[in-house]
């Protein structure tokens, strides 16, 4: 087994693990962005908005 075979296979865990626990990973995600947004003073909370969307959108959980 490769190296991205490795990594395919961590993301497909991770995306079963969001499908069964939505709610849980959208909190987990908002609080991540919410920490950049602290330590950046809300400086790129546009960019930090827009990652936050782009994670839910590749696990499937908004």
């Amino acid at each position: 087994m490769g190296f991205m075979d490795q990594v395919k296979g961590l993301v497909d865990k991770g995306k079963e693990l969001a499908a069964e626990h939505p709610d849980q990973v959208n909190q987990a995600i908002d609080k991540v962005g919410d920490v950049a947004d602290q330590k950046t003073g809300g400086k790129f909370s546009d960019k930090v908005d827009t990652a936050q969307d782009a994670a839910k959108n590749a696990l499937g959980t908004n």
